[in-house]
């Protein structure tokens, strides 16, 4: 079994208010333990006195090269020396001193252990109103939807991982999206995942706080969206599909009347255009799954494997240019027809429910054959991600 030993890593970026305050209750905390700890102050371009009061309160001092909230905790986590490591803000919003949670998890067998703000209570002024009421919220709700983790404070930024763990993770994010993505591959690994009340306190600064409330806020939206696009991709793309599917065979024949409404090629034309949307929304949404699955942050279920096993390369080919030729030979049918009159004039409600499908077909054919190949590029040219998680680590 390893030894036991404790680090705490603090990322920094002109904390010279709040840092000496920090460390001194991380001290006051470790000094209760019966293990050995470290402190670890990953300072990411401080241009106050932050490095000078990490020499004055002897503890380490990281410099880290790459700028970012995530660059600079992982960058502390991979210098520290624990086996267990509990990492916060240097702002004093957390008080180190009130750490023993999450030690006390990770010591019953706990992979990660977060935080929640919401259970713990947040002291007054210490949250924006729109970080408490909807951007976390927000953020939280879709992630427990996307991934499989069920806590409801996506965002706190206290939190105890093992080192084992933590280097199985290979985490990428550099910014403050690094929080969603921890969570996101941590529940991948169904890693066993502990959450534990933490107080808020409003922080030490007498400065605006580094957290940009919609650019980071977008990055985690972006994120989680890109990883789990069902919101954005797979709903719009079966309602397009379905209402497209039905507007087409509908009308393929004839027009329809409805009340007094009537439905003639031009609603025919926006059905084909309907099955097109929902067709490259559902291919993006594959991709996209499919991708996520190879970065390790989700698994696919049981009909998205076998959706994707039923476009590999060779079948999607003959899927896709079956479609095609079949759009093709309608064209052609048309481009007949009109040579039989001459080149002139043609009834245009008999004459585009030839065209109509015709085109469809072809766009559609050659979607499908492209789907096929990008597919197939990611799983012929995918490198493993385990050979590349650690380049930009050292």
């Amino acid at each position: 079994m390893i030894p036991v030993s404790i680090s705490i890593v603090m990322p920094c970026l002109n904390e010279e208010l709040t840092l000496a305050t920090c460390i001194r209750r991380a001290k006051e905390f470790l000094s209760t333990l019966p293990v050995p700890s470290e402190i670890i102050i990953a300072d990411n371009g401080s241009t106050d006195r932050s490095i000078e009061i990490c020499r004055e309160e002897g503890v380490k001092c990281l410099q880290v090269p790459v700028k970012g909230y995530g660059a600079a905790l992982h960058y502390g986590i991979m210098a520290s020396s624990g086996s267990h490591i509990i990492f916060g803000d240097s702002d004093d919003s957390y008080h180190f001193d009130e750490c023993k949670p999450f030690y006390d998890k990770l010591m019953e067998g706990a992979d990660l252990v977060v935080g929640n703000r919401f259970t713990g209570g947040v002291e007054k002024d210490a949250m924006p109103f729109l970080h408490r009421y909807l951007g976390t919220p927000v953020i939280s709700y879709m992630g427990r939807k996307s991934f499989a983790v069920p806590f409801r404070d996506f965002n706190c930024g206290l939190r105890g991982i093992t080192r084992a763990a933590y280097l199985s993770l290979g985490m990428q994010a550099r910014g403050m999206d690094f929080i969603t993505e921890m969570l996101a591959r941590a529940g991948y690994r169904k890693m066993i995942i502990a959450e534990v009340p933490v107080k808020l306190y409003k922080d030490g600064r007498n400065r605006a706080p580094h957290l940009k409330t919609w650019q980071d806020g977008w990055r985690q939206f972006r994120q989680i969206i890109m990883l789990s696009p069902k919101w954005l991709m797979l709903m719009p793309g079966l309602l397009f599909l379905v209402t497209g599917i039905f507007l087409f065979f509908a009308l393929l024949f004839s027009r329809i009347t409805i009340a007094s409404i009537n439905l003639d090629i031009h609603t025919f034309f926006f059905g084909s255009v309907f099955i097109l949307l929902g067709l490259q929304l559902l291919q993006f949404y594959l991709l996209l799954r499919f991708y996520g699955n190879r970065m390790q942050f989700h698994y696919l279920s049981m009909l998205e494997e076998k959706m994707i096993r039923a476009f590999r390369f060779e079948r999607g080919l003959i899927i896709g240019g079956f479609v095609f030729l079949i759009g093709l030979a309608l064209s052609l049918i048309a481009v007949i027809e009109w040579a039989r009159q001459n080149y002139g004039d043609l009834d245009p409600m008999h004459t585009f429910r030839l065209i109509i499908p015709g085109g469809l077909g072809i766009m559609a054919g050659m979607q499908i054959m492209i789907f096929a190949i990008l597919l197939n590029a990611l799983v012929t040219f995918n490198v493993k991600f385990e050979d590349i998680k650690q380049n930009w680590i050292h």
